[in-house]
């Protein structure tokens, strides 16, 4: 195998590979990139068993077909120290090496044949939705998704098919973000996909693409990238039973203003008490220490009494910094009880902080 091509198309795509290898033992496979030449095309794959990543160009000069794989993060080192400009990539005694003018590198390279295949999405169930409303869906959520918890299921977000409509939502357990758009759909299912897949998914696709799944994978293809991740096995919370059904109290509250406030708070806590009065919205660092954070602004909220909800600002500012307007709705029953934040086809339940 032998080929010429410019560095930024190669950077580029090694750079999008980066998320998908295994990182820490470098004696895997999976710490590599498989490359083959053939067909006028160069292909690069990248997976770490659990998500994977693929991506062809014909933007090249091609002097000799093969396949090799060769360390992805050791290679991008290696191209991102080279000037701009065209590198040559070829193979020669189970050696891999770059060059460029007077500049030479070789990398070693491992069986080809041992690297792991990917999942066909030819002949599978396929999934019908826009890409732009499955991307903003996605970021909405994302914010909500657990982390190393044991229950692996809420390591995950749960796309929910219906005939109508689809559901995306995932949950911390102290938060429940959940967004719905209309879609028609052929099927129901429901799929719990990890949570760095969702993140991935973000930063690849934007023009339209095409969605299959099996039991065991969800597969996204478009005209540029084909990606797969393995599905969570589990039962998602059934979140629409966390949802209240009833609110006592329904405020459009300003956005930029709510966010301005809760900043001011957050240098000294990231708890806050937020007492709603009359004419008045006040704001209120919750900290142990003998410090002290206050600041108000002059809102006409309807309550009669005083109202007092305490939160971890966090929960707030993750739904007011991915939301797109400039108001957005706080549904409110009583100050122990979990709230209501929504905006569109937006909301997050949260559960408030007991004092």
């Amino acid at each position: 195998m032998k080929i010429i091509i410019q560095k930024s198309i190669i950077e580029n795509i090694l750079i999008h590979a980066q998320s998908f290898l295994e990182k820490k033992d470098t004696s895997q496979i999976t710490s590599h990139v498989f490359m083959n030449v053939s067909n006028s095309n160069l292909t690069l794959k990248a997976t770490d068993y659990e998500i994977g990543f693929l991506v062809s160009t014909d933007n090249l000069h091609i002097i000799g077909n093969g396949c090799v794989t060769s360390n992805g993060k050791k290679l991008l080192d290696i191209i991102r120290i080279l000037k701009d400009g065209e590198i040559s990539l070829e193979v020669k005694n189970d050696m891999l090496y770059i060059s460029q003018s007077f500049s030479n590198f070789k990398l070693p390279t491992f069986s080809y044949t041992e690297f792991p295949e990917f999942p066909s999405y030819e002949g599978k169930a396929r999934i019908s939705i826009d890409s732009h409303s499955l991307i903003e869906s996605l970021k909405k959520i994302t914010p909500s998704i657990d982390t190393n918890n044991p229950k692996f299921e809420l390591n995950g977000a749960l796309i929910d098919i219906k005939k109508d409509h689809i559901n995306f939502a995932s949950t911390d357990t102290r938060r429940l973000a959940v967004v719905s758009i209309k879609n028609a759909s052929d099927k129901e299912l429901s799929i719990i996909v990890p949570k760095k897949a969702i993140v991935e998914i973000q930063k690849l696709f934007f023009d339209d693409i095409e969605l299959y799944y099996d039991e065991t994978n969800l597969i996204i293809h478009s005209s540029q990238y084909t990606f797969f991740t393995k599905l969570i096995n589990g039962k998602f919370p059934e979140y629409s039973r966390i949802i209240p059904k009833n609110i006592s109290n329904n405020l459009t509250l300003p956005k930029a203003l709510m966010i301005e406030s809760i900043k001011q708070i957050t240098t000294i806590s990231t708890d806050v008490k937020i007492t709603f009065l009359n004419n008045l919205i006040s704001f209120e660092s919750l900290s142990d220490d003998n410090i002290e954070a206050k600041t108000e602004i002059n809102f006409p909220t309807g309550f009669t009494d005083p109202f007092i909800i305490a939160i971890n600002s966090k929960y707030l500012l993750d739904f007011l910094n991915i939301i797109n307007s400039s108001e957005f709705n706080l549904g409110l029953n009583e100050g122990n009880l979990p709230f209501i934040l929504n905006e569109d086809n937006f909301q997050t339940v949260v559960m408030p902080i007991v004092i």
